[in-house]
């Protein structure tokens, strides 16, 4: 592998302009003025190097990226969406290894270096979106991880437990869960269920939880307590919980030092006009934030691009970040808040980490974060992917 010098950028965090040398994969260098003469040398001056950007929350096997437009059918509600799902992905051939291939390479082109991906797992589905997703993981230098989720519920959907079970065992990186109390109707046997199999497999645990107000916070309590309590913190990720933007300020603070406390992470898609967590409460109590697209032209919502600059510029809008500051915390949401939800390690800019970078020109990180401009250059564990 031919080393390579980035020469004059400005790596994000370090506060001025520095080389960095990748050497087997790695960051072997920063620094200013690195001789390396054997390496190939790619001038970066004036632009923002950032870490590998991380998707941490999509759902790779429904989407209908690459093909023929399809118009939107379910109406604006979590039933309606469900049921326009479950209704037309066989006639649309959901799940699609060439759809799944073409969102990939579109991650890819746009800095996203790491992807957790939500897969329905169903009676109906089975397994074919696992098996579908690793098909086209297998072509892609992009790190993919599984989550085996039960769209369509767990208790109230007879054989789905069995089949999360099955999929772990095949070797999927995490368990899922969906509203314990508002489609599954048991909070408590739900969380005994998802919370036991991550256990078991020594897996993490990714909780979608739509529930609003009061409901949302005590199941985020519920969860809180079982990380805590089974000793599962930097495993447990809580997805949406929009709970977070509906309850007052004394049980937010409460919640939040839970989490930070616990181990527990959230990741937010800032999607739609659903309620968006309070991130820069939350980072300051410790708690680690994450994002992700959610849906990408699916049968779900035809919205999304696969770009995370994009998708953090939404979680900084729809924040209402001016500051520069501010915006930043949405970049790190993209950067080293998914990195820490997925438990990546040797992420990030230091000498030793993983060569995953991305280089915009941007005069700072809350303009690339604005204006997302095209990428520079893209590279995965030392090698240019993009350029």
């Amino acid at each position: 592998m031919t080393d390579v010098l980035l020469r004059g950028g400005l790596p994000w965090g370090l506060g001025a302009p520095a080389d960095i040398l990748v050497r087997d994969g790695r960051i072997a260098r920063v620094g200013q003025g690195i001789e390396a003469p054997a390496a190939q040398v790619v001038d970066v001056a004036g632009q923002v190097v950032l870490p590998g950007l991380v998707e941490a929350h999509c759902h790779l096997d429904k989407t209908l990226y690459g093909g023929p437009w399809v118009p939107h059918s379910a109406d604006d509600t979590l039933a309606g969406r469900i049921g326009n799902d479950l209704a037309r992905r066989a006639e649309l051939g959901v799940p699609s290894v060439e759809r799944i291939g073409a969102l990939l390479d579109r991650m890819s082109a746009a800095g996203t270096t790491h992807v957790r991906t939500h897969t329905d797992i169903d009676p109906e589905v089975g397994l074919r979106g696992v098996q579908a997703v690793r098909e086209a993981a297998a072509r892609s230098p992009l790190d993919v991880r599984q989550v085996a989720f039960p769209q369509h519920g767990v208790l109230t959907n007879p054989g789905t437990a069995e089949l999360l079970e099955e999929a772990l065992k095949s070797g999927v990186e995490a368990v899922g869960g969906l509203d314990p109390a508002g489609i599954d109707r048991d909070p408590v046997r739900h969380l005994d269920l998802i919370f036991g199999l991550a256990e078991r497999y020594g897996t993490h645990l990714d909780i979608h939880l739509h529930d609003g107000g009061s409901l949302g916070g005590w199941e985020l309590e519920l969860i809180t307590e079982r990380t805590r309590v089974l000793g599962l913190g930097g495993r447990v990720t809580v997805s949406h919980a929009y709970a977070l933007g509906q309850l007052d300020e004394a049980y937010i603070d409460r919640l939040a030092r839970g989490f930070a406390e616990a181990g527990v992470a959230l990741a937010t898609g800032a999607v739609y006009s659903f309620p968006v967590p309070p991130i820069r409460k939350l980072r300051a109590a410790g708690v680690t934030i994450a994002c992700g697209h959610d849906g990408i032209r699916d049968l779900w919502g035809p919205y999304g691009s696969g770009d995370m600059l994009e998708r953090a510029m939404h979680v900084a809008y729809r924040s209402t970040f001016r500051r520069d500051e501010d915006i930043e915390l949405a970049l790190e949401a993209a950067t080293y808040g998914g990195a820490r939800a997925l438990g990546l390690t040797g992420y990030g800019l230091a000498e030793g980490d993983r060569a995953d970078l991305v280089v915009v020109p941007s005069g700072g990180p809350a303009e690339a974060v604005v204006v997302h401009p095209a990428r520079t250059l893209v590279m995965k564990d030392g090698v240019v992917l993009h350029n």
